[in-house]
């Protein structure tokens, strides 16, 4: 039994509220971008050997949309005001239902690569967070690397990336599909810039040097990145930690 209440976040720091938005808002992309169910290879043998994770499906993409669109009206609220009950119970809802849709279709690359990016972390400290050791929250983790996942997706399914820069504010009446990519990871960036996000990995204390201990550390992922609508080994996941050591 999960009791979800507003008023048990108001003394929330600022940056937990940021954290755990940004992770909800990527549960909520990556469940809608994910493989879809019916195309996933090679299929099991047997049930007993279905994964974890389906990919999106018609029933995920409606807590995905839902949950999407709850954080592009009320993500920026919650974090900007704690007595703001309104939209902190609208990101409770938000919360809940993307979680039930990824757990059904799935996440991602995001998540995929968040798991070293915590991991290796060395010296970063976040804001509102304890201070006797490094760490990097997962939701910051997983916002990381957004813009340059979802511009590289987009070519797999371009109206389901359109749409989301749609719902993240864009304006997609003249838009391309070959454009889809770069719509949505721009969109993103503004989005992300509003709400004050580290720029990139190397805020984070990441260098160049640091890409192929990050890429170690996503190719075990398979659980979530097998889920990635395009196919990723070691040098797309290196150009996309590359491309997310500065975001803005």
């Amino acid at each position: 039994l999960g009791l979800i209440d507003a008023e048990h976040t108001r003394t929330m720091p600022r940056n937990v509220a940021a954290y755990s938005g940004y992770d909800v808002l990527c549960h909520s992309l990556e469940s809608y971008t994910a493989i879809p169910f019916n195309e996933r290879r090679p299929r099991p043998l047997e049930p007993l050997q279905r994964p974890a994770y389906q990919g999106s499906n018609p029933v995920s993409d409606i807590w995905a949309l839902f949950a999407l669109k709850e954080c592009a009206t009320y993500l920026r609220r919650a974090v900007a005001d704690p007595g703001d009950v309104e939209a902190r119970s609208h990101m409770l809802m938000a919360s809940t239902v993307a979680g039930i849709g990824f757990g059904n279709a799935g996440v991602h690359l995001c998540h995929g690569m968040s798991y070293p990016i915590s991991g290796n972390v060395r010296k970063f400290h976040a804001k509102d967070y304890p201070t006797d050791h490094a760490m990097v929250p997962h939701g910051l983790s997983v916002i990381m690397t957004a813009p340059a996942v979802f511009e590289f997706t987009a070519s797999a399914c371009p109206q389901r990336h359109l749409l989301a820069a749609q719902i993240l504010g864009a304006d997609i009446s003249n838009a391309k599909e070959a454009d889809a990519g770069k719509i949505l990871a721009d969109t993103l960036r503004t989005f992300m810039a509003s709400l004050q996000v580290e720029n990139g990995l190397t805020a984070l204390g990441y260098s160049k040097a640091d890409i192929p201990a990050l890429v170690q550390g996503t190719l075990p992922q398979h659980r979530v990145t097998k889920l990635a609508p395009n196919s990723v080994g070691e040098e797309e996941i290196a150009a996309l930690l590359e491309k997310s050591l500065t975001i803005y």
